[in-house]
């Protein structure tokens, strides 16, 4: 079983489970974390999703036995029926996403992490673009995200040198949201997403997918865009009660409706 999943509390818990192989993908995983997160967008008892890795690792990225094995799939049909599936369904998955990275997150393994809405990381933790040691350019999003999170000459020169980031340098450069304590961390990754999956659904989906249009939106779209998202969600049972409790002063009781 490459992957092992449950639902708690409102939030879908995902762990990369091939801690043999650092956790990378083979088919196998591809596809089964396809479907899961498929589920979790059909499924209105899921309010918010927690990615992590069985083991050391997060994830190594592509697992390469299966590249040249003659009876595998060919390179292209990984990355387009592999990975660009995972990444586009991450970001338009109507809940937030957090990745929860253990250990070394390598090539795809770092793209996937960094396609999610917030990354935590453990002291532990690393980041590779190991794609330039084997002759490839990053894939899983990665041309794309990296530069937008920390800058065109960073992300030129990681990309190229294949440089590890450690999980300190990686929330410095804002690759990252933060990083924890080893023994720490678990506990740490999973209150964050146990808080979203407890706060307004909606609107946080509205948020997400305002961010996402507004890496190629102008400002006169961005705010026409703000308008409508807003309108949206001012007419939910959350806002209502988010009204109601900051008038009353008490704690807001958001069902995500």
């Amino acid at each position: 079983m490459s992957l092992k999943t449950h639902i708690e509390n409102g939030v879908a818990y995902i762990t990369l489970n091939r801690p043999d192989k650092f956790n990378s993908v083979n088919r196998e995983l591809a596809l089964g974390l396809q479907k899961f997160l498929d589920d979790c967008m059909k499924d209105d008892n899921v309010r918010a999703v927690y990615l992590t890795g069985e083991g050391k690792a997060f994830c190594a990225g592509q697992d390469l036995g299966e590249v040249v094995d003659p009876e595998g799939p060919e390179l292209k049909s990984i990355v387009h029926g592999h990975y660009n599936p995972i990444i586009e369904r991450i970001r338009n998955l109507s809940k937030p996403v957090v990745a929860a990275v253990n250990g070394v997150a390598a090539g795809a393994g770092a793209n996937i992490a960094l396609a999610c809405d917030i990354v935590v990381a453990s002291e532990n933790a690393a980041f590779i673009q190991a794609f330039s040691k084997i002759g490839l350019i990053p894939d899983s999003g990665g041309t794309y995200f990296l530069p937008r999170l920390i800058g065109l000459q960073k992300a030129m020169a990681l990309t190229m040198l294949g440089d590890k980031v450690d999980a300190a340098e990686a929330e410095r450069l804002g690759m990252i949201y933060k990083y924890f304590p080893a023994e720490t961390f678990e506990a740490e990754a999973k209150a964050i997403v146990q808080k979203l999956a407890a706060m307004p659904t909606v609107a946080l989906a509205q948020t997400k997918l305002a961010l996402n249009k507004s890496m190629n939106n102008d400002l006169s779209r961005q705010l026409a865009l703000e308008e409508e998202y807003q309108t949206l969600c001012g007419e939910t049972a959350d806002f209502e009660e988010g009204v109601n409790a900051f008038l009353e002063k008490r704690t807001p009781v958001f069902t995500g409706k």
